[in-house]
């Protein structure tokens, strides 16, 4: 099977999901769309052991994918481009302390604890994991994932602070989350030595070095586009922006993730104000909604084809179901601890530390970086933990978040 037929598939498994959805079940579309393709896998695996066919034809579709490179070299630029295309920078403003003490401490909290309970959970099961190989999994599992959450958040009227620190901590955790679970998979391998120093030298590059390489390259591109009044001309040009940005940070081994948002915001808010005419503006808002839309159905419709592919046996079942608890515990930590000891309470409304910690959906990133860990014993445990953990995240959270929040209004 080559490149086209793989993506011929993709696009039109997602094209009849979101019709089906769109049609008959009328869940939001990214839930909707992993709702169907999951049901279609668990047929699957259900037909699989009751003997009637052999499912392996479409796991080895799903491994020829490759999952992991497909979303962490592909399809995730795009998408966090898209996303901070329409952050407002004077609203990201008002909420940056409390967004950039989640994103960061935040996540090295939720790696801690989360890991540790992992860790602890596997043992009682039998499973002799390594405590680093349980941090990796903390670390994998600890980005949130705005893209279910987003819709759900709009449609009930979530108010605008609220929304802006879900989507500012979802968008720059996902590069904290990438640079820490990396310094944990080359210590475990080898690749990087475990002293203090290194290790912040290491973060302090990717993190600083890719909102730099983000800032100079999307202010490059805005540059170039001011003069112009082409819309073809300029969506094209962001698009090389991203692509640019996102392959020229991993040469350079930065944080591709964090260029990419700091380029998109960028370019969404003085790009858009001082480099763009209003035909322009509407051109490129339509143009890369449907980019953001077509890239989720492909990554949602993913996620509930994996199932195909997953170690079921109940030991496995049983630690992603403990693993929930402890992803929730960890989420609720990282949440609390920075609110109440770095003097940023008075930024939160009684009752948003409960709905942080369940709107702190996961989602594909997770399930990429599981499958980005190179061969060991660990990790078919880490991916099937990781997937469990994601899709209660999706169906479960994603569905129950709106009425959370009426709740507390």
């Amino acid at each position: 099977m080559n490149i086209f037929h793989l993506i011929a598939a993709l696009l039109s498994l997602a094209a009849f999901a979101s019709y089906i959805n769109h049609r008959f079940i009328r869940l939001p579309s990214t839930i909707g769309m992993m709702v169907i393709a999951l049901i279609g896998s668990l047929g699957l695996v259900a037909l699989r052991h009751a003997g009637v066919i052999d499912a392996g034809k479409v796991a080895a579709f799903i491994h020829e994918l490759d999952f992991g490179d497909l979303l962490l070299h592909g399809m995730l630029g795009f998408m966090l481009f898209a996303g901070a295309l329409h952050i407002n920078l004077g609203d990201l403003r008002k909420v940056k302390t409390p967004v950039s003490i989640l994103a960061s401490a935040g996540i090295i909290i939720a790696t801690f604890v989360t890991g540790t309970l992992f860790w602890q959970a596997s043992h009682w099961l039998g499973f002799e994991i390594p405590y680093l190989y349980a941090l990796i999994f903390g670390a994998l599992i600890s980005p949130t994932d705005p893209i279910a959450v987003m819709g759900i958040l709009k449609q009930v009227g979530a108010p605008k602070r609220l929304e802006m620190k879900i989507a500012g901590e979802s968008l720059f955790n996902d590069g904290v989350a990438v640079v820490v679970f990396l310094t944990l998979v080359g210590i475990a391998t080898g690749k990087t030595p475990p002293t203090a120093a290194h290790i912040g030298i290491f973060l302090l590059k990717e993190v600083c070095g890719g909102a730099l390489l983000g800032f100079v390259l999307g202010w490059i591109i805005y540059r170039l586009i001011r003069p112009l009044n082409a819309y073809q001309v300029e969506i094209l040009m962001t698009l090389a922006l991203v692509a640019g940005t996102y392959a020229l940070s991993e040469i350079l081994h930065l944080s591709a993730p964090i260029a990419v948002v700091v380029a998109g915001i960028l370019i969404g808010n003085h790009g858009r104000s001082f480099g763009m005419s209003e035909t322009t503006r509407q051109h490129l808002d339509n143009f890369w909604e449907l980019v953001d839309e077509l890239l989720n159905a492909i990554l949602f419709v993913l996620i509930g084809l994996e199932v195909v592919a997953l170690n079921t046996s109940i030991s496995h079942l049983v630690l992603g179901l403990l693993a929930i608890a402890a992803v929730l515990l960890g989420r609720f930590v990282s949440v609390l601890i920075p609110i109440n000891l770095l003097a940023i309470k008075k930024d939160f409304s009684p009752g948003t530390i409960r709905i942080l910690t369940w709107a702190g959906l996961r989602g594909g990133i997770s399930i990429a970086l599981a499958l980005s860990l190179p061969p060991s014993p660990e990790r078919e445990l880490i991916v099937t933990a990781t997937y469990i953990v994601v899709v209660f995240s999706i169906l479960v959270q994603g569905l129950t978040i709106g009425r959370l929040i009426l709740t507390r209004r």
